[in-house]
């Protein structure tokens, strides 16, 4: 088997430790996730499902146990650029032109302003926005600009995607299309992904896992395993659609019943 794309072993995160605001966001968490996974997080709110993504990345450091990135620790593989991430927010830069915000990266990197230029196309023609290099971000749509963030965090071809609650404040129609873009753009680079969400069937229709976190502080309640294939529009009249769904539902109401 080839080198896991992250393993979190033991790991334990207590904010505030030994103040009067502590708090433990996450205790005795053991996970594993291959190269080319989909894998979603999902629980309460307040479960540490943020937490944990932040702890993959590097943005915050564990108080007890390791994760691993391709077999190097969290902090190397940042250093290393492995990974890219994409928030709920665009986070893109007003006075950048689309183009530029996907270079951003790549300048930082050291690339040539003709390198730079070449890839912010390629990015472009896989997000499906040709034609708006030349646009600002205030002149996109919510959906169009998560699609620019996604170009960005792919620029530089990592091999992990940190993804936080990246559609939840579109529209309902506009994230079911993201949804099949995010699937289409996962299948033709082969990036792992993490996702996290709050949507049950969202977390059904993208993985290949689906990680139920139980509440605060949170810990692997279960794991659900999704095999529906090729996703298309279609996969979600689909049976098993339905039925990963309620698998997934009913592990979250397990958590809220404490069982």
């Amino acid at each position: 088997m080839s080198e896991a794309a992250v393993v979190v072993t033991d790991v334990e995160k207590v904010f505030g430790r030994g103040s009067a605001e502590e708090v433990m966001a996450l205790s005795g968490v053991d996970l594993t996730i291959q190269p080319g996974e989909f894998v979603t997080l999902i629980g309460p709110s307040g479960c540490g499902k943020s937490t944990f993504l932040r702890l993959v990345g590097d943005l915050l450091e564990p108080t007890a146990g390791s994760v691993d990135v391709f077999g190097k620790p969290a902090h190397q593989a940042r250093l290393d650029q492995d990974y890219g991430m994409v928030f709920q927010h665009a986070g893109l830069f007003d006075w950048r032109k689309v183009a530029a915000n996907i270079e951003l990266p790549l300048e930082l990197k050291g690339w040539t302003k003709a390198d730079r230029a070449a890839r912010a196309r390629e990015m472009l023609d896989l997000v499906k926005l040709p034609d708006f290099g030349g646009h600002y971000p205030r002149q996109l749509s919510g959906g169009m600009q998560q699609r620019v963030s996604i170009a960005r965090a792919l620029s530089f071809e990592p091999r992990l995607l940190l993804m936080d609650e990246p559609f939840g404040a579109l529209d309902e129609m506009t994230r079911e299309h993201m949804q099949g873009e995010l699937l289409r753009i996962w299948r033709e680079t082969g990036t792992t992904v993490v996702f996290v969400t709050h949507s049950i069937s969202e977390s059904a229709f993208l993985s290949n896992r689906v990680v139920v976190l139980s509440p605060r502080p949170g810990r692997i309640h279960s794991i659900v395993e999704v095999d529906l294939g090729e996703r298309t529009e279609d996969t979600r009249e689909d049976p098993q659609f339905f039925r990963a769904s309620t698998e997934i539902r009913e592990a979250l109401r397990s958590v809220e019943d404490g069982s």
